[in-house]
Order: C-alpha cells, then structure tokens, then sequence
C-alpha cells in the first residue's frame, strides 16, 4: 500500500454530543500518530460474525464494559444486522434490543468512553441519543430516512455518514458476487459519493465539524474494489473529515486468507487496521479490541 497524507489534514477534531471533541491525527516527523479504537457491539441474532453472542441486554452490556477496559474509547450499539441478505429489523424493534443497553452503559462507562448507536432510523437514532448515545453511525449515509439528517442536526450529536450501493438485503458478500459492482473508480466514485452526503448534512444544520465518514468497506464491493479502497484511502483525506474504517473479520479478509470463520480473521483483521490507520483512517472499527489495541501500541501509534 502506498500513499502519503497532506500536512494540512495532520490534526483535527471531531465535535459530538454533549460538548465532546475526540482528537486525532496521522502524525508525521516525530509525532505519533493518534486515533480511536471504535468497539462493535451487536445486540442482534444474526449478524454475521457475532450474531447470537451479546443478544442480551446483559451480555451486550458487559461485552461494552470489557471493550471499554481494553481501550475503545466508543461503543458502537446497534440492533439490525447489516450483514448481505439480513432482513430489516423494525424501529420498535431496535429500540427494544439497543434502548437497554444504552440505558446500562450510560450510568456505568468512564466519562472518556462515547456511545453510539448503528441505525440507519431517525426515531432509533433519537431514542438512542435521549437514552445517552452521542454518535449516531449511519451506513446508509442519511439516504435510508429522509428524517435523519434533519434529526441528527436537531439533537446535536456526530454523526458518521457511510457510503453503499444498496441495502443490505440486496447486498452480497464481497467475495460471491457474480458480477462485479461498476465503479468508473472506485475510490473517486465513493468520495464523490461521501462528498455529496458531507454537503447534504451540513445543509439541514449538522455542523461540518460533527462529521465523519466511512467508504464502507465490504458493502457493495468486491474483494479488489475493497483492496483499492484500503491501498487509496489517503485520498478521503480531501474531505477533511475523521475516517471511519471496518475491516474487522469481513469477507473480503476470508477471500485474501482462505479463513472461512469469520472469528478466526481477527489477525488479518488486525493488519488491515494498522496498514489504514498509517494511511489516514481516525477511528477504527473492530470486534476484538484488545487485538488492536495491541498491534497499534506496537505500531507506535497512540490510540485513545
């Protein structure tokens, strides 16, 4: 993977609910590098990797807890998988599997650790930030409810806007596509996308500020398309905006490996964040926390 990053993207902020600002950088010279550990929590049956494992209000409590211990600095909740073929989940739905576990986490993290809800439902996304969520993360890049952007900008909260080519049901895995999805680039086509996304929330009142973005690795993308994305992501530095990445046990890392359980990629996994955190990505999404926060250490990047 090659790629440079422009000294004026160096340091940033990213403004969240409730007054928080999380800091990151790519560093460059003597100064390491810094970012944020962003720790998956599904309290859904059948995600596609850990579906089943933290259901529970309780098991996706403590789950949260552990992550929080081993060093992420978010929580990601969420209660409707995003998996290539699941089934939507219904807003009362969501709100019933994620609201508790908010609720929980809310009273229990360290004041240094952020809750944020994965919906792509305007009234999941209120009643999850009213229950203590500061970050709302939308893989559908507030396209799937008209109402969300407009939400997001009422309540003040960031919000990560994600790029796809479609919903999940209608989605393959990386690696089963029989026909490749078109891109002209894919890595001009998604930043176009994601460009377009940043300009239509800060037009309904989002402060630019509040924003970050994720290409969406996995999602309508084909394990080369992916690969590219993950060689060129120096490129999404021009947004000016943290960059969310999840590579974290997907398909794309299975085809590479020859590791058809996605619990046993976290190695791969580990690498594929290390390599994008060098090349610009500020918040790492992950499963296995303490994993990564392991190999940044050793990478010499600071991660908080």
């Amino acid at each position: 993977m090659t790629g440079t990053i422009p000294e004026s993207n160096r340091l940033r902020e990213w403004r969240i609910g409730n007054g928080r600002v999380l800091k990151w950088s790519v560093g460059g010279d003597a100064t390491p590098s810094r970012c944020v550990l962003m720790a998956i929590v599904n309290v859904t049956p059948d995600s596609f990797s850990d579906g089943g494992d933290h259901a529970t209000t309780d098991s996706a409590t403590d789950h949260a807890l552990r992550c929080a211990e081993q060093g992420a600095r978010i929580v990601d909740v969420g209660g409707e998988s995003t998996r290539p073929g699941a089934a939507r989940v219904t807003d009362s739905e969501q709100m019933a599997r994620v609201l508790p576990v908010i609720e929980r986490l809310s009273a229990k993290l360290p004041n240094q650790v952020c809750i944020s809800v994965d919906t792509t439902r305007a009234a999941v996304a209120r009643a999850a930030v009213a229950s203590g969520a500061v970050i709302v993360n939308d893989v559908s890049g507030g396209t799937d409810d008209p109402e969300m952007l407009r939400t997001v900008a009422s309540l003040g909260v960031g919000v990560i806007l994600m790029h796809r080519i479609c919903e999940p049901a209608q989605d393959s895995y990386s690696d089963r596509y029989l026909r490749e999805p078109f891109y002209a680039d894919v890595v001009q086509d998604v930043l176009t996308v994601l460009r377009t996304r940043c300009a239509a929330a800060t037009q309904v009142g989002i402060d630019a500020t509040a924003v970050a973005v994720d290409p969406g690795l996995g999602f309508g993308k084909s394990v080369a398309q992916n690969i590219q994305l993950m060689d060129r992501l120096h490129e999404f530095a021009v947004l000016s905006a943290p960059i969310v990445v999840s590579a974290s046990r997907k398909s794309f890392l299975g085809a590479l490996t020859g590791e058809r359980d996605p619990k046993r990629r976290d190695e791969a996994s580990v690498q594929a964040a290390v390599a994008m955190q060098s090349r610009g990505a500020s918040i790492l999404r992950v499963h296995d926390v303490a994993l990564h926060a392991a190999a940044l250490h050793a990478a010499g990047c600071c991660y908080h």
